[in-house]
């Protein structure tokens, strides 16, 4: 079949059999994140841990660098929500790409809220105090919905 040349997203670094425990995900949180699905009794192995450890750091470098490239052909230094949702799709990973699409939106809408709320309440704050009670209320209508979906995406 001649010469192929295979390209992989994944950092050099990544491609390697043992991964440097700075580049991993915390295994506490990779811990607490697999415990919110299991029964309240459950254990988890420290093998399990760090397999998922290393299997969720090896993902995570799977996408930012596809996000990379593509900020590297547009001459871009900065990853942004777009770009992992590119990187998502991608790669094929079309459901992720759904959920990030939903989730980046829903941020922007809540960020542009908050900034709204600073821009109006500016001129009648005359006080630190009343500008944290603006903080009271939370962010956005449907608060609910926004803290479920910052829940099970907090790895990326």
């Amino acid at each position: 079949m001649g010469d192929t040349n295979y390209y992989c997203a994944l950092p050099k670094v990544m491609l390697t059999q043992n991964i440097h425990e700075d580049q991993l995900l915390p295994i506490s949180n990779v811990g607490r994140i697999m415990k919110q699905v299991l029964p309240p009794n459950s254990k988890i192995s420290k093998k399990a841990k760090e397999t998922m450890q290393e299997c969720a750091s090896e993902f995570i470098g799977f996408v930012m660098g596809e996000a990379a490239d593509r900020c590297k052909k547009e001459k871009r230094k900065t990853i942004n929500g777009d770009d992992i949702c590119h990187a998502f799709e991608a790669l094929g990973l079309d459901h992720y790409a759904e959920a990030m699409k939903r989730y980046v939106e829903r941020y922007r809408e809540c960020e542009n809220h908050m900034i709204s709320l600073k821009v109006n309440a500016s001129a009648q704050l005359d006080s630190p105090r009343a500008e944290l009670s603006l903080f009271g209320g939370g962010l956005c209508e449907d608060d609910q919905t926004f803290s479920n979906v910052a829940t099970t995406t907090k790895f990326l």
